[in-house]
């Protein structure tokens, strides 16, 4: 069966990859960042596509020729710098109307619970409004909405549940006892196969979901244990300051950062992912066994790292904005170590305003997603220039007690580590 998938590179989208390969099905997957993926899973025709600019049904012609059944692991929590939710919905909707002709295609559709406390938000209420559409524009469909997907990957929800888990001597958690029920990665990939193979009958809405309910500090107790590290006390985050998180993540999110802080998943997350009722026949691992195989060092350096990873980017990003601005508050003592070395005035004036303008760019660079790792590179490039002229220059500046060159290399370890943790999955 020739199968198209949305959102392949996800989370959900890989795994639902590797499951539909595994039997034997030709795939055609659509992303819009598709380098490492095509590179870590073969046998797949990976095609960099931004459905958001697919809203007209002749849009999805192209890619629907040939296909049998359309999976849909696409999704966005909020708008953002990289997110439209309305311009999703369009294309979904339009793919609707394209599916339909020259014959009726299977949709499978990971969606999500549109009920509960949480269903006045904008990501629920796009979702309840794909499905509705779903269900009414007469083509065969299998919904599945799974809980909270814990699988050997992690990203958004269950990398935040793994930072909690590795946060040092306590456990700060808003909302600690709110609900919670979790699915396996690998059974929602069983199930899409399940949906796309016939063994979920078309018109099928299914819970995929664990019937275990656990709170957030149990779910965050077993993660730690999983982690390998002594149990902690839990300490209540109060409201003002998970809401103050929140509204800084979505600041970050018009930059293009898909923090799980959000104030959408905030709000899910308060109102409890849980009243899932897993179909009848069909079995689901619990979170304990889930997270049966210990987990490695590598675990517990992602787990660690999370929390640091906003910390890292916002040292760097005003690290070389000060650099530049102290640079050009103060310009004719920073164009007075040029002369001094030699250069003539009107040299120094124009290398001072082009290494400070260089600095307060990179510095805007890094705070931005989309130019972040070009803005991570050019630190690097210029900080060895910037030690590599001092040097030849002012060699006496390594010796300087204020340390001027030799505090710029934590500034370059630093600025490989954030290189290192910036791809989200």
């Amino acid at each position: 069966m020739r199968v198209l998938i949305l959102g392949g590179s996800g989370l959900i989208g890989t795994a639902v990859v590797t499951a539909l390969a595994g039997r034997g099905h030709a795939l055609i997957a659509l992303a819009r960042d598709i380098a490492a993926a095509s590179r870590r899973i073969g046998h797949v025709e990976w095609l960099s596509v931004d459905l958001a600019t697919l809203s007209q049904p002749t849009d999805w012609q192209k890619h629907l020729d040939g296909i049998d059944c359309v999976v849909n692991c696409a999704g966005a929590l909020q708008d953002g710098g990289r997110d439209d939710l309305a311009a999703l919905q369009t294309a979904t909707l339009a793919l609707y109307t394209a599916a339909a002709r020259p014959k009726p295609r299977l949709i499978v559709q990971v969606s999500a619970r549109t009920e509960g406390a949480s269903n006045t938000t904008r990501f629920i209420r796009t979702k309840r409004h794909a499905d509705t559409a779903l269900k009414e524009c007469g083509l065969p469909f299998v919904i599945l909405r799974p809980a909270i997907v814990i699988g050997r990957n992690a990203y958004g929800g269950s990398a935040l549940l793994r930072a909690l888990a590795a946060f040092p001597i306590v456990s700060p958690l808003a909302n600690a006892d709110t609900p919670m029920q979790f699915v396996a990665l690998d059974d929602v990939g069983t199930a899409v196969v399940d949906a796309v193979e016939g063994r979920i009958p078309p018109d099928g809405d299914l819970d995929l979901a664990a019937p275990q309910t656990l709170t957030l500090a149990q779910a965050v107790a077993l993660h730690r244990r999983w982690l390998g590290l002594p149990p902690a006390a839990t300490i209540a985050v109060p409201f003002f300051a998970a809401r103050l998180l929140s509204q800084i993540a979505d600041g970050l999110g018009h930059l293009g950062w898909r923090s799980p802080l959000r104030s959408t998943a905030m709000t899910v997350a308060s109102g409890g992912v849980a009243d899932h009722v897993p179909p009848s026949g069909r079995s689901f691992k619990p979170l304990a066994e889930i997270l049966a195989t210990p987990a490695g060092a590598q675990d517990l350096w992602f787990a660690r790292l999370y929390l640091l990873k906003a910390p890292v980017f916002a040292s760097l990003s005003l690290f070389w904005l000060l650099s530049g601005l102290i640079a050009l508050f103060r310009f004719d003592a920073s164009a007075q170590h040029l002369i001094s070395a030699g250069a003539s005035t009107a040299a120094a004036g124009a290398l001072t305003l082009a290494t400070s303008l260089a600095d307060i760019v990179l510095g805007i660079g890094v705070a931005i997603r989309r130019y972040a790792a070009a803005a991570l590179k050019g630190m690097l490039l210029l900080s060895a220039i910037y030690l590599l002229s001092a040097t030849v220059l002012t060699p006496g500046l390594w010796t300087d007690p204020l340390g001027p060159l030799v505090k710029v290399l934590p500034s370059l370890a630093l600025t490989l580590v954030a290189l290192a943790i910036l791809d989200e999955r």
